[in-house]
């Protein structure tokens, strides 16, 4: 297997340092980062691509005496640990806490948010033997990271008096321990999940604990967002409702990685007034933040070096200066794909270098975690898994390939390294998406605004009707009783509603649950699918377990002949068996992977309404989404070359849901054509294309102009090298200079950089991402779809915006509801953009020298908005 390209500087570095000092870990004495940064100004293969280097100033800490009254065995155990005062935050945070104050807690990395909390917690849990508290994290990885911290502390507060017993409580404890640390730890850890269905439903056998609950903690809320924080709001209002049944008040403390609106998320997961603590008082050394964009390999397509080969060669000069790095992606396809590069082209052990995804077993997590803080692994290459806030040791550098997708999300990741005072280091490396070739060619865009708002709306009508369901079944409801914040006159609609349904029943003013169903079994808080495939690799010593995926991603990760990728080892999928949930593999040495081929299409279920609208109609109703895997492609390491394809018969997954959609009139697409100001329409390449193309193909020798793979069974593919549409005349577009022969491989990547997005995909972009907005809802939680032709339109050309989770949760009504409101919007948003083109601001970019598509999407505004 050809390695990756290496920089000058990594590769005359390498082939100079001693063998057996590569193999060591800490005895090495390479150069340090700062060295590292300033070889890589001076390196043209990486300085000539670094588009922006912003560098955040070092901060000293802010100290703060031991508060006078902490219990004096907590203070011994702190200056056991050479702990001889507090950051600011840590008091501040004790001082809120000790007035009654419920706090929400936003600092960075590594700046001691958890003592921060858990000093209160055990200083209280000390004084008051009785009392317990509750510790909320959204991840099974975070908790049991959270627990080994606890049990130092608990080894060291050796009081008999007043033992803390923190266990964690979820899905994987096992159901032998489950009645003992209910009635022993005084510390829970569990997380959301696990407190919808294992915990509210069964609160009579923790009736001990709620009584003497005075301590919620909630880590990481800025993850608490979209559908999932909307139904996490819920979850807590059942929490505190059973909790006011036992005559508890507990005490709320939140955390946070950095949002726009920290205070305002917590007040509304609690409903109650929570104090901001925002004032990082932890030191910190140099971080630089560098933008890198990758090299163009062929200046007259625009078709730069590959994103993942880019980032594995950054990582490996990282390691090659000792440090140790953390190298973000996007997929678990790209992590495989690192980690194979990774491997092949450093000199350090595999067992130095390791994978972090999902679908790895908890005890090979765990083994990485453990080797991070040692030490002994050097470089991590992780999914978002990895973006909370687990320990993972003194990180000097986070690599991310790919703009992560949000502004917060890549300062979360960025924020991963930087565990001390020293420098450290954060590189974007951009990919040929018009999102991240913009980022890379504006970065202003970037260092100059703020992070995004998490937004959820808990009285979503759908998410509210499950979780009365849950808390009718948990407590019987009072006739006037609240819910939150939930006016009573709804709750009482609701009430009545699942007493005519037959699910409650109303007696002497309460409404009690009657069903046989156990309502939470048909809410799941995340919406994704609770099957999962398990992945069994046949070894020559018997089978082995050695994974499991989701059953949605199964049918295009894991299809019969697929390659799956895992730890950096290949293996061939002989076996999909989805009665049984299953996926069967055999170790495979092969020079390729694959990649999964699909269709997808919607249709028109039930219409709920539709109404005239100015330029066209609109309309909410139930749709099907449909996606069938149907084949692969095989694709060649290094090269991206495609070797060979295959078919694949599985069956269709369908997504019944709810969407609302826009039709454009007739009448508005003819006037924007004679406007020249449509360009939706498929492209016309002239009588004469076919003659014109076997043309160029002969002149170019029947070569790829980019790669020089030579034709084979197929023929090859001629592109324009300035777009089509960009040009009036089709005779002009057609000129021989303006074409060029490619393979298949090379003309999809011209394709992604020189794209001109359409006036009708630009108002798409403007819509999608104005949406949320209006619904309080994260972006992931919509999907939007453009159609030029849409079926659901009788042929019309056609926007749906579209719930992701399957029968909705109500959105499309709301945006059939604000239509009028959401064009003005996007016709505002899009008017005053500084952009000349299109920017991720409006209309979303074009592709590199391609176009953005403004002026299109403004005329096609300007017919649509209410005058």
């Amino acid at each position: 297997m050809k390695p990756h390209p290496r920089s000058s500087l990594s590769l005359k570095l390498a082939l100079s340092l001693p063998k057996g000092r590569v193999e060591g870990v800490r005895d090495r004495t390479f150069m340090n980062l700062d060295r590292l940064l300033k070889s890589w100004r001076e390196d043209p293969s990486v300085g000539d691509n670094i588009s922006a280097w912003e560098t955040v100033p070092a901060r000293q800490a802010t100290w703060a005496p031991f508060p006078q009254d902490l219990h004096e065995n907590i203070q011994d155990s702190l200056n056991a640990r050479n702990i001889e005062k507090l950051f600011s935050h840590q008091a501040h945070t004790w001082d809120a806490l000790k007035k009654g104050k419920h706090v929400v807690l936003v600092t960075g990395t590594a700046s001691g948010k958890t003592l921060a909390y858990n000093l209160p917690v055990l200083d209280h849990l000390m004084r008051n033997p009785l009392s317990r508290a509750l510790y909320i994290f959204p991840t099974k990885a975070l908790a049991q990271d959270q627990k080994e911290d606890l049990l130092r502390w608990s080894d060291s507060l050796i009081d008999t008096k007043a033992e803390i017993s923190p266990a964690t409580y979820d899905g994987d404890t096992p159901n032998h321990v489950r009645s003992q640390i209910r009635t022993r730890s005084r510390i829970i850890i569990t997380n959301p999940d696990m407190l919808h269905m294992g915990i509210l439903p069964h609160h009579t056998n923790w009736a001990v604990f709620f009584q003497n609950l005075s301590f919620i903690v909630m880590d990481e809320i800025h993850s608490y967002r979209g559908v999932f924080g909307s139904h996490v709001a819920n979850v807590m209002r059942r929490l505190r409702r059973v909790v006011r049944f036992y005559d508890a008040n507990p005490q709320f403390v939140f955390t946070s990685a950095t949002i726009a609106n920290p205070r305002e998320l917590a007040e509304r997961l609690i409903e109650e007034s929570v104090v901001l603590i925002d004032e990082d008082g932890s030191a910190l050394g140099d971080k630089h933040f560098l933008i890198y964009n990758p090299p163009v390999t062929d200046p007259k397509l625009g078709i730069r070096r590959n994103v993942l080969q880019e980032s594995a060669r950054l990582a490996d000069d990282l390691l090659v200066f000792d440090a140790q790095t953390i190298l973000f992606g996007r997929a678990r396809r790209s992590i495989e794909i690192m980690l194979t590069y990774l491997r092949e082209s450093s000199r350090l052990k595999p067992e130095a270098i390791r994978g972090y995804r999902g679908g790895y077993l908890p005890r090979q997590r765990r083994s990485i975690e453990s080797g991070l803080r040692s030490g002994s692994v050097r470089c991590v290459v992780a999914t978002n898994a990895l973006e909370l806030g687990i320990d993972i040791g003194g990180m000097q550098a986070a690599v991310l390939a790919g703009y992560p997708g949000t502004i917060a999300g890549t300062w979360q990741q960025a924020g991963r390294a930087g565990r001390s005072e020293s420098t450290s280091l954060a590189i974007l490396v951009a990919s040929s998406n018009p999102l991240d070739q913009f980022l890379a060619h504006n970065p202003a865009y970037f260092f100059s605004r703020g992070v995004e708002r998490a937004l959820i709306n808990p009285d979503n009508l759908l998410i509210l009707l499950g979780h009365i369901r849950c808390a009718a079944f948990e407590l019987p409801f009072n006739k006037g009783e609240r819910f939150g914040n939930v006016q009573t006159d709804k709750i009482e609609e609701i009430l009545e509603f699942l007493t005519e349904s037959g699910e409650i029943h109303e007696s002497k003013d309460k409404y009690f649950w009657i069903a046989s169903n156990y309502p939470t079994e048909g809410i799941s808080l995340r919406n994704a699918s609770p099957e999962r495939v398990t992945l069994q690799a046949q070894f020559e010593d018997g089978p082995t377990t050695i994974g499991e995926v989701d059953l949605g991603s199964a049918y295009w990760m894991v299809h019969p002949q697929a390659i799956y990728i895992h730890e950096g080892q290949s293996f061939l999928v002989e076996d999909l068996d989805l009665i049984q949930n299953v996926a069967r593999l055999l170790p495979a040495a092969v020079d390729y992977y694959t990649q999964s081929r699909s269709e997808t299409t919607v249709q028109l279920i039930t219409q709920a309404d539709e109404s005239d609208v100015p330029g066209g109609t609109k309309a909410h109703g139930d749709i099907q989404v449909t996606r069938q895997v149907i084949g692969f492609h095989k694709i060649r390491w290094f090269t991206h070359e495609r070797v060979g394809s295959g078919e694949v018969d599985l069956p269709p997954s369908d997504l019944i849901t709810q969407a609302y959609w826009l039709a454009l009139a007739e009448s508005t697409i003819d006037t924007l054509r004679a406007e020249g100001k449509w360009n939706a329409d498929p492209n016309q390449y002239g009588p004469a294309w076919n003659k014109l193309r076997a043309q160029v193909r002969a002149r170019d020798e029947y070569r790829c102009q980019v790669c020089g793979k030579v034709e084979g069974d197929r023929t090859h593919d001629v592109h324009h090298i300035t777009p089509l549409r960009a040009f009036i005349s089709i005779s002009d577009a057609n000129r021989l200079d303006n074409l060029i022969t490619l393979c298949q491989s090379c003309h999809r990547k011209a394709e992604t950089v020189v794209r001109i997005r359409s006036g009708l995909s630009g108002l798409a972009f403007i819509l999608g991402n104005l949406a949320p907005l209006y619904l309080m809802c994260d972006r992931g939680d919509l999907s939007y779809h453009v159609d030029p032709q849409s079926p659901l339109t009788d042929g019309k050309p056609t926007i749906v915006i579209y719930d992701i989770v399957p029968a909705g949760l109500g959105f499309s009504e709301r945006l059939y509801e604000v239509h009028d409101d959401l064009i003005a919007q996007a016709y505002r948003r899009v008017e005053t953009c500084e952009c000349a083109h299109g920017c991720p601001s409006c209309t979303g970019p074009g592709g590199e020298g391609g176009y953005g598509g403004k002026n299109e999407t403004t005329a096609l505004l300007e017919r649509l908005i209410r005058k």
